[in-house]
């Protein structure tokens, strides 16, 4: 029989209380006796990824005077959960998300931003994408590329549903 919440490495070893649940998004949610809830890798449901690695947009992002003045470099890297069975049965594009219509809506919408705080930029970010396209969850990196002397990378990662950003 197929267990819609397989026991996984997570799980606190033999005799350990797991519950699951199914919510409102179709992924499946395992708690165990800690009450602790599923991490992402945890959650089980008919759910592919569609990334885009290496994302880059100009835009205004900062809090200093100067930062407000130029444009820097943002990197984004998405991971789109979607189900690609339809698309890879009809070999139709209409089937699929789009990542090119993705791709150029965040282009558009980086470049045109001028967020103080890359945790605004990131948050509106997966916004767009789970409320214009059909996403039903995001993981996104945000990198901000020298924004600190003696780092390379620094940046932000989030994950979020569709749940998080209800329709007004």
């Amino acid at each position: 029989l197929f267990d819609p919440c397989p026991r996984t490495v997570a799980d606190d070893g033999p005799g350990s209380a797991v519950a699951c649940r199914v919510r409102s998004d179709g992924l499946h949610d395992r708690t165990t006796e800690s009450n602790r809830p599923a991490r992402p890798s945890e959650q089980t449901a008919t759910m592919d990824t569609i990334f885009l690695t290496g994302l880059t947009a100009e835009c205004i992002i900062g809090i200093w005077d100067w930062e407000r003045k130029i444009k820097q470099k943002v990197v984004i890297d998405l991971e789109m959960s979607t189900d690609i069975r339809k698309a890879a049965a009809s070999d139709h594009i209409d089937d699929t998300l789009d990542y090119k219509k993705v791709s150029k809506r965040l282009l558009q919408f980086v470049s045109e931003s001028e967020f103080q705080l890359v945790e605004t930029l990131i948050d509106r970010i997966a916004q767009v994408i789970l409320t214009e396209f059909d996403v039903p969850a995001v993981r996104i990196r945000l990198n901000k590329q020298g924004a600190l002397r003696g780092s390379r990378d620094v940046g932000i990662v989030i994950e979020r549903r569709r749940a998080d950003y209800p329709a007004p």
